[in-house]
């Protein structure tokens, strides 16, 4: 279910513990704590509203509430900001009692200076909060300016997302969120004004720790430091245990990789962008008071590696543990083959989407931490495959429409300062505004987040139309990016065109979806006009594409437009290409998704399936060869180490090897297709996948020559199976049976 944008009215205030806001005081000061002492003689229903930006963490009475962490999810605050809403029902105390909130500077007042210009961002502010406190139905508690503060003397002395987090222990405050502390030394907090934007309720799923992992290795650095190597590409932070003397300091700091010796963590291929500060450097200062147990609490970092040093006094590390963080979405999907190359980069690629999925889809944990939208769209249907994400894609969908532009414009990353709308963005990036929302629509049958977007979508076509010459032809944009020899990669008027039409396509079924039909008619002549000035300027007649490039024939051959007389040819010529490059990987992340797709969805299942699977560079087998511990950004690996933007490949696994297809025709899997290929080399697959209407398992194997296929669905559930040897069985609910010779 995709809930609408749900608002309130406020009896709280916006407060915050009154900085100075002077031209020399630091934009990065201490976390800001706040208390308020209150009696409490109800004891119904108890629902408090918070707002705490940039993140914050709410107590009760001495506890922390719950288990979420960097709360609330960022947005494009002069635009909008979200509350969380908590049930304390059962937990306030008759008598006196204590909210406590300590806020972080998070994407709400970036300090450190970066290349997307974050730090210069107009809604930057010190941290503020809005909190209220119903008891049914009646206000009892509100934010003013009778809550207390401790501006400048708490114990987290720095957090920046792009840099990391200090923590003093000798600034500890004991029992602060308790009733009887002594607050007489702490400010009254004051009246501000709020960010900007509208307030709604958070109701995509929090960020939460969902696991911790163990080094599978620890050494010395020949620095003196010592090195844990948590055994894949992580997003987190690490949690360390230690003891020593009041005032040690142990310094962390997190990478991906080792210098050319092995005994050096080195960041070099994932710092350049960030410009001030410390990159992914975490400080403990201990308090003397035996072993002593510590991680952050308002920023995250991506590594394989911790390295671990005593940067001054005497101080033992006892232990590093690494936590994983990322949005809390269920899990819905799972493969698993004979194969274990595919197994592992099915894994590979579920982490690396799991660990750039923080709040929104990012496209690294470390380098940017970026809502890059290419990223999300080409990764969207891995993601529907194996999570429930309809609400977490919602409130990313409601953030790039608060930074469109009257005009239509998106930029390339969401939210933004002002940056991405000249650079970075374009018809291949901007397509998520669309292409996500269809998907949604596609694998859930909800179309609710088309008729929530429809009218800035149709604006977005709009502003496409005015980018175009008057051939249709775009040429703004960023292309088939990344690919492992720039001289080889497809013009970006090619793949801008394309999306151009591929865009109109889909909203011109959004318009028919939603029964305007007047719109669903215009867009669909529309996209007649774009199909026959791609095909008059990019098609040879001898089913390539361009320069001959194969996402050039791939996005043709997917997108429709390739002329029904020329598919043949052009899917032929696909083919060929692939294997003349011994189904090397001749392509940038466009590519990546749709050339898989192309041939196998126009009778090159083997050339497709040999693209995944071949050794050697460049390809996805390339980075298992390299010991990846998660999707890379570049075929080389030069870059970062975990990226989701080659990660259609789950997608491709569950749809061609599972044969679990989604149809338009029937959204939500609502009649089920199962079209499975018995790929060479794999003898088995199993696949489970929740729709709608319950969860579908499907098993094939392959024994004695014939292809054994065993489904179990939910009750109500029917569709069609087609076997490897062109037959027909009809599926109903429960558990199915059927065989056919190979």
């Amino acid at each position: 279910m995709i809930p609408c944008e749900e608002t309130r009215s406020w009896h709280a205030s916006w407060i915050s513990a009154g900085f100075c806001h002077l031209n020399w005081q630091s934009p990065a000061l201490p976390a800001p704590y706040f208390r308020k002492e209150f009696n409490c003689s109800a004891q119904g229903e108890a629902v408090l509203y918070l707002c705490g930006l940039g993140y914050y963490e709410l107590y009760l009475n001495g506890k922390k509430v719950g288990d979420r962490v960097l709360d609330p999810v960022v947005t494009q605050y002069d635009r909008r900001a979200r509350y969380v809403e908590y049930d304390l029902t059962g937990l306030l105390k008759k008598g006196k009692n204590v909210i406590g909130v300590i806020l972080g500077d998070g994407w709400y007042n970036p300090s450190t200076a970066d290349c997307w210009h974050f730090d210069k961002v107009s809604w930057a502010d010190y941290p503020k909060l809005i909190c209220e406190l119903e008891i049914d139905g009646k206000t009892v508690l509100a934010s003013d300016d009778s809550w207390k503060c401790l501006r400048r003397e708490g114990p987290i002395t720095f957090n920046a997302l792009r840099n990391g987090e200090f923590y003093d222990a000798r600034k500890e405050l004991p029992n602060w969120s308790s009733t009887g502390f002594d607050d007489s030394g702490w400010e009254n907090a004051e009246l501000i004004p709020g960010p900007g934007g509208v307030l709604t309720l958070q109701t995509m799923p929090p960020c939460k720790v969902t696991g911790t992992v163990k080094p599978v290795r620890t050494f010395p650095a020949a620095n003196g430091s010592v090195i844990y190597d948590m055994g894949g590409a992580y997003t987190g932070w690490a949690r360390i245990r230690v003891r020593g003397e009041a005032g040690a300091v142990v310094k962390l700091r997190y990478s991906e990789l080792l210098n050319a010796d092995g005994n050096n963590i080195d960041t070099s291929n994932i710092d350049q962008l960030v410009k001030s500060g410390e990159f992914q450097t975490d400080r403990y200062t201990l308090s003397g008071k035996g072993v002593e147990e510590w991680e952050p609490r308002f920023v995250y970092h991506g590594f394989n590696f911790v390295e671990a040093t005593v940067e001054s006094g005497l101080a033992e590390i006892l232990e590093v543990e690494g936590r994983l963080v990322r949005t809390a979405f269920d899990s819905i999907g799972g493969f698993e083959c004979s194969m274990p190359e595919l197994n592992r980069l099915h894994q590979l690629t579920r982490r690396s989407f799991e660990g750039n999925f923080t709040g929104i889809p990012i496209d690294c944990p470390h380098r940017e931490k970026n809502g890059w939208t290419g990223d999300a769209q080409l990764a969207c249907e891995t993601g529907l495959f194996n999570y429930g994400l309809a609400e977490s894609y919602a409130a990313f969908m409601q953030t790039m429409a608060d930074c469109q532009r009257p005009s239509g414009q998106l930029p390339g990353i969401a939210p933004t300062g002002g940056w991405g709308f000249n650079w970075g963005s374009g018809p291949v990036w901007d397509a998520a505004f669309i292409v996500i929302p269809w998907n949604v629509y596609l694998y859930t049958g909800n179309h609710s987040l088309i008729e929530m977007n429809y009218e800035p979508m149709l604006r977005y076509i709009r502003y496409l139309g005015t980018l175009a010459d008057r051939r249709h032809i775009v040429k703004f944009g960023l292309g088939d990016w990344c690919h492992c020899d720039p001289s080889r990669m497809v013009d970006a008027c090619v793949t801008s065109t394309a999306y151009y039409f591929y865009l109109t396509t889909l909203m011109a079924k959004c318009a028919r979806l939603l029964a305007n039909r007047e719109d669903a008619d215009e867009l669909t002549a529309l996209a007649a006009e774009i199909a026959a000035a791609f095909n008059d300027a990019f098609y040879h007649g001898d089913g390539t594409y361009a320069k001959g490039e194969p996402t050039a024939g791939a996005i043709a051959l997917e997108f429709g437009l390739c002329p029904p007389v020329e598919r043949r040819k052009a899917a032929a010529q696909l083919a060929k290409h692939m294997e003349t490059r011994r189904c090397r990987a001749d392509f940038g992340i466009v590519g990546a998704k749709y050339v898989p797709r192309a041939l196998a969805n126009n009778g090159y299942f083997d050339t497709a399936f040999r693209v995944l699977t071949q050794p050697g560079y460049p390809g996805w087998m390339h980075w298992l060869d390299r010991g990846a511990g998660g999707l890379w950004e570049h075929w080389i690996g030069t870059a970062s180490r975990n990226h989701i933007m080659y990660g259609d490949v789950a997608a491709w696994m569950t749809q061609f090897l599972a044969g679990i297809v989604p149809d338009e025709k029937h959204p939500g899997f609502s009649r089920l297709t199962l079209r499975p290929f018995a790929a060479e080399g794999v003898d088995f697959v199993k696949a489970a996948y929740r729709v709608p209407a319950g969860e579908i398992k499907v098993e094939w194997e392959k024994r004695k020559g014939s292809f054994f296929l065993k489904t179990r669905l939910p009750r109500n559930l029917k569709g069609v199976a087609h076997l490897p040897d062109g037959s027909r069985q009809e599926l109903v609910g429960g558990n199915g049976s059927f065989h056919c010779p190979l």
